[in-house]
C-alpha cells in the first residue's frame, strides 16, 4: 500500500520552500555525536594486586598459612567445577591447589564434558584406579575401601565436583562419564569449617574439605587434613574479624527454629526438607 512520499524526500521538501535533505546532515550530527562520547575520559577500575600462590588480594594474602613446600602425594585430584565458581570471591578450590604439587590438582571448568572434548577426562574416568567423591545409594566409604584394600599402593585420581549441591548434583547425573569411576563418600564425622557459607547439613563440606580429608585417607596421612584444613580456617577468621557472619547449615536453622524463609509448596522440596531433619549419614541430594 502506498502511503505518499516520505516527508524528508526531496520532493515533499522543496514543495515547502525548504532544501533537500539527502540524509548527510543527520550523518554529521550523529558522527560529531559519537566523537564527543569517544572523547570523553573511561575510568579504569585498579584490581587490588594479586598474590600469585593463593590468588588472594596481597593484603590479604594466606600463603603464611600455606605449607612451606607442596605436600607430597602420590594421588591425582580431578576437580571439575561449575563455571559460577570462578566468580565467587571466597573460593576454596585455589587454596587446595596452592598446597599440592604442580599436576597434581587439575581444575577443569564446565557443566557438559564428553570425550571429543575432553579427552584427558574421560580417559581417567575409565580408569580403574578413578575414583568420584559423590555421596548417594551406590556410593561406597571411602574408609571402609581403604581398609579392605592395600589402598597406598596403588595411585589413585579422585574426582570431586565443586559447585552448590544443587549444581553438583545436576552435573553428576547428566554427564554419563562421571558414572563410569567407583563412586565413594565420606564416613568421618566431621562438621564443616567453610562457616562463611551456608551448607545444607551439619556434616557437607566445602571442596577443600572434602579434598583434606579424601586425601588423608589414601595417603594414610592424617597430618595432610590438618595442612590443607589450615589456610581455611585462616580465611574464615579473617572475614568474621572484619564483618562477616556465621551460616549456620541450613539443617541447624531449620532443628532450631531459626530458618526464616518460605517453606517449599513443593512436594519433593518438602521431602528433601525433612530429609535434613531426620537423615543424618549423607549429605543430601
Amino acid at each position: 500500500m502506498d502511503n505518499g512520499p516520505c516527508v524528508c524526500s526531496p520532493v515533499t521538501l522543496e514543495e515547502n520552500g525548504l532544501p533537500a535533505c539527502d540524509g548527510s546532515y543527520a550523518d554529521e550530527e550523529l558522527v560529531d555525536a559519537f566523537g564527543d562520547l569517544a572523547a570523553l575520559p573511561v575510568e579504569v577500575e585498579e584490581r587490588r594486586p594479586t598474590c600469585l600462590r593463593c590468588r588472594r588480594p596481597q593484603k590479604v594474602c594466606l600463603c603464611p598459612f600455606l605449607p612451606q613446600q607442596p605436600l607430597e602425594v602420590s594421588t591425582c585430584l580431578y576437580v571439575v567445577q561449575h563455571p559460577a565458581e570462578e566468580s565467587r570471591v571466597l573460593r576454596t578450590v585455589p587454596l587446595l591447589a596452592a598446597c599440592l604439587p604442580q599436576g597434581k590438582c587439575n581444575v577443569i571448568v564446565g557443566r557438559r564434558f564428553n570425550e571429543e572434548k575432553h579427552p584427558e577426562l574421560a580417559a581417567v574416568c575409565r580408569d580403574d584406579r578413578t575414583l568420584i567423591l559423590y555421596p548417594g545409594p551406590k556410593s561406597q566409604s571411602l574408609e571402609e575401601l581403604a581398609q579392605r584394600l592395600e589402598i597406598s599402593a596403588v595411585k589413585h585420581n579422585v574426582i570431586i565436583i565443586d559447585g552448590t549441591w544443587s549444581q553438583a548434583k545436576n552435573m553428576f547425573l547428566k554427564n554419563s562419564m562421571f558414572h563410569l569411576p567407583k563412586q565413594v563418600q565420606l564416613n568421618r564425622n566431621l562438621s564443616s569449617q567453610y562457616v562463611i557459607r551456608t551448607q545444607p547439613s551439619n556434616i557437607c563440606l566445602s571442596t577443600l574439605e572434602c579434598a583434606a580429608v579424601a586425601l588423608s585417607v589414601l595417603e594414610q596421612n592424617d597430618e595432610i587434613q590438618e595442612i590443607l584444613l589450615r589456610p581455611l580456617k585462616a580465611l574464615c577468621s579473617f572475614q568474621l574479624q572484619h564483618g562477616a557472619q556465621v551460616h549456620h547449615s541450613k539443617e541447624h536453622l531449620l532443628r532450631n527454629g531459626m530458618y526464616d524463609k518460605p517453606m517449599p509448596k513443593n512436594k519433593r522440596k518438602i521431602k528433601r526438607m525433612e530429609k535434613l531433619m531426620t537423615d543424618h549419614s549423607v549429605c543430601p541430594r
